[in-house]
């Protein structure tokens, strides 16, 4: 059987799945067509309801829940690993708190997104960038302040920018559970014994890639934005965690108390569907 799988060309998804990509594992007779896009693209292709397995923010898992069941291998999830809203400039808490400032962001339907309007519901001015073009906004004055993910989290301060906010440490501080970022999700239109031979293919890729992490490198490498090896395997180190071999009750739960502050907040739709793979 067929199967399109798509992630994005971060470090930690290409560290998890490149024993797929390259064969490392049992695949149980199933063939994987893998595409690999910026996050935003794949939440907006699970919109249209065209991708059958795809990584994709959380945040954006709520609009597409009734097309899609929750993988528990493969997700991102952690403590203290949040997006950072960043600047050029110092702001000051009454800046934050009380004017409308210029926030580039990563999309609108990424988990950074939801965070940042869970933490500071008053900054609606904000507009949508390819994830690794934020600092360079900022740093030319496009914008007042940017929420940067992925590598950039471990770059901006070399680059002559400051933090803000880590919403890693708000969630912490407001949640006290572990911080879902992305997971896997599944399309409900294949079957429950497929959906979970998938799980069991992406759960052992991940231990194989915990078990042989220099096997995966010159994948990792091929793709990842910054060029430092060293970030980009202090990257992998803070998002590919037990969350990512299994959700566990844990990160089942941590997942559900993100998607319902984000409901009860108004920022995104009542859940109809049961949620994770059975």
């Amino acid at each position: 059987m067929k199967l399109t799988f798509s992630f994005s060309p971060c470090p930690n998804d290409c560290f998890m799945f490149e024993a797929i990509v390259n064969r490392r594992v049992e695949l149980e007779g199933l063939e994987f067509q893998i595409q690999l896009a910026d996050v935003e693209t794949l939440n907006r292709a699970a919109f249209a309801g065209s991708a059958e397995i795809t990584k994709l923010s959380f945040h954006a898992y709520s609009y597409c829940a009734n097309d899609y069941v929750l993988l528990d291998a493969g997700s991102a999830l952690g403590r203290n690993c949040g997006p950072i809203l960043i600047s050029r400039r110092p702001i000051s808490n009454h800046e934050l708190h009380n004017k409308s400032l210029r926030i580039a962001i990563p999309g609108k339907f990424t988990t950074a997104n939801l965070l940042l309007e869970l933490a500071l519901p008053q900054q609606d001015n904000k507009s949508a960038l390819v994830f690794s073009d934020i600092e360079s906004a900022v740093l030319a004055d496009e914008f007042d302040a940017g929420l940067v993910i992925h590598e950039n989290r471990f770059t901006y301060e070399a680059k002559g920018l400051r933090k803000i906010i880590d919403l890693g440490e708000y969630w912490q501080k407001e949640a006290g559970r572990p911080l879902p970022l992305g997971g896997i999700a599944m399309n409900r239109s294949l079957s429950t014994a497929v959906q979970r031979k998938v799980n069991g293919v992406l759960r052992r890729s991940v231990e194989y890639a915990l078990a042989h992490p220099a096997a995966s490198r010159e994948f990792v490498l091929a793709h990842a934005q910054e060029s430092s090896e060293e970030i980009v395997l202090r990257h992998i180190d803070l998002y590919v965690n037990q969350y990512s071999v299994d959700l566990g009750v844990d990160g089942r739960d941590a997942i559900l108390a993100l998607l319902d502050r984000g409901r009860v907040a108004g920022c995104i739709p009542p859940l109809q569907e049961s949620l994770f793979l059975n």
